[in-house]
């Protein structure tokens, strides 16, 4: 993302040293960047060698000096394994240490960017579903009324009319705050951002300032990262505090959301599909209409809006009502809101359609949770009458623990439950499989390769049925053992379909 800077940011190391609270470096040289990944390294960088999944920053010390790299920057774990490789001595590298570099590395990034975040209308959404369709929701509002905008989350990072593909949900600190500083140098004020979990946790947003913070629902998901949901929870709290911002805007629909608003240390503002006393709450369920959906709802100040919307789903109303929210606390007039939401199309890979010429509906989603699973059928069972038939995987080397609640959500709410693969990473596909549990049910067909689940749904629907294809969403890729292959369940489902005529 420092491609993107218009002006260059400079300091000295040892400027940089008495930021941290450091001893001072022999040399004194100048640093122009900070970079985490030893490939990516520009003339002038501060290398931050961190702790990776299987191996220390500090190895590729060598590595980043011949790229250019003008010092080092690690923890004592590093600090000791330089000093116990002579091999790693091959560059003369200066080498600042610190206590607790994840949780020093985010204030630095953002003084070294000049704090851009302050600079901003900067909204952080978080929760285990919903975030990446409120920011785009969020964003199409101010795209409709005029404003100048950008969006970081799980699908893409948009600045102004510029969209790159993400990494990841939220960036490492140096690549976010240069980010954020981009915004900022193109006074592109009104930014929305998807804030993770696992971010929270790793105090990547550590030294980011949002004008408000907003709280979705919390339910099962990341427990391979975090344990349980009890430390889930409070990894998405730390947003909810004086460090990050001044107030919260939390959906309460949940346990966790109840839970959030009685301990979040900053003033907040309830939102709720069924509690009429909350801030935010729909006067009347919706509709379903020709084109979607049709609402009302309250807000504060006496705020009652009509909202018609091409979304489906009462988790998308919630998700339309917190984008609204948000919109009205950027300065947003609430009826120019709504009406922006008349022809929102939602985020990539959100119940997106897919055309088949057969009278066969074809839906694409991302739901990777059994509640994000549940929520979505949910939601096309209100718009559809025939057969549904489902496609779902569960990710390798993450939560084994949702895989069989999945299994469970797919088979009981689909006519016809197809189990597959997904990103299998370092797992044997077959064994995630059996771990959705298809004996438990019998409208459950299992089909390993993900291409020929999504070919078996195709071939066995007939008009009037809807395939609903989901684990994946927007993604374009499917990692297995190590080998990230081109794979687009869009792209997939439309050459099937080309096939299949």
């Amino acid at each position: 993302m420092r491609d993107l800077l218009q002006y260059e940011y400079s300091r000295t190391l040892n400027q940089i040293a008495d930021f941290l609270e450091v001893s001072h470096a022999n040399e004194n040289c100048l640093i122009h960047g900070l970079a985490l990944n030893s490939q990516k390294i520009k003339s002038g960088d501060l290398f931050v060698a961190l702790q990776g999944a299987n191996t220390h920053g500090i190895a590729f010390l060598n590595q980043v000096g011949s790229a250019g790299a003008a010092a080092i920057l690690t923890d004592e774990v590093g600090f000791e394994i330089w000093r116990a490789d002579s091999s790693q001595k091959e560059q003369p590298l200066p080498i600042l240490v610190t206590n607790n570099l994840r949780g020093a590395l985010g204030p630095l990034s953002s003084w070294f960017y000049g704090a851009p975040s302050h600079n901003l209308r900067l909204y952080g959404v978080t929760g285990t579903n919903g975030k990446t369709t409120v920011a785009y929701l969020l964003n199409h509002i101010w795209q409709e009324n005029k404003r100048e905008s950008g969006l970081m989350g799980t699908v893409e990072v948009k600045v102004g009319e510029e969209s790159f593909p993400s990494i990841r949900t939220t960036l490492e600190a140096p690549d976010l705050q240069a980010l954020l500083a981009t915004y900022s140098e193109r006074h592109i004020s009104n930014v929305v951002m998807e804030v993770s979990s696992h971010s929270l946790a790793l105090h990547r947003v550590d030294g980011t300032r949002f004008a408000a913070v907003a709280f979705t629902n919390l339910s099962q998901d990341h427990l391979d990262f975090h344990g349980d949901m009890e430390n889930y929870y409070r990894a998405k709290r730390r947003l909810f505090t004086l460090s990050f911002a001044e107030s919260a805007i939390i959906s309460t629909d949940t346990e966790w959301g109840a839970r959030l608003y009685a301990e979040a240390s900053i003033p907040a503002i309830d939102l709720s599909l069924s509690n009429q006393k909350a801030a935010w709450h729909l006067v009347d369920f919706p509709t379903t209409t020709q084109k979607g959906m049709h609402f009302s709802l309250r807000g504060p100040n006496g705020i009652l809006l009509e909202v018609s919307t091409p979304l489906l789903g009462e988790y998308n109303a919630a998700n339309a009502m917190m984008a609204i929210a948000l919109a009205v606390d950027s300065g947003i007039d609430p009826l120019s809101a709504a009406a922006a939401l008349a022809n929102a199309q939602g985020a990539p890979g959100r119940l997106e359609k897919v055309a088949h010429p057969g009278g066969v509906q074809i839906l694409i989603d991302y739901a990777h949770t059994p509640d994000a699973v549940t929520r979505v059928i949910t939601a096309v069972r209100t718009h559809h009458s025939g057969r549904i038939i489902g496609v779902l995987g569960c990710g390798g080397d993450r939560d084994v623990s949702k895989r069989p609640l999945m299994g469970t959500a797919l088979a009981q709410g689909c006519d016809l439950a197809i189990f597959t693969s997904d990103n299998p990473r370092s797992e044997n596909e077959l064994s995630i499989i059996r771990q959705m549990g298809p004996e438990r049910f019998t409208n459950v067909r299992t089909e390993i390769d993900r291409h020929n689940a999504i070919e078996l749904a195709l071939e066995l629907a007939t008009p009037g049925d809807l395939v609903l294809i989901l684990g994946k969403g927007h993604e374009a890729g499917q990692e297995i053992r190590g080998v990230l292959y081109p794979f687009d369940d869009r792209e997939v489902t439309r050459e099937i379909i080309g096939k299949l005529q």
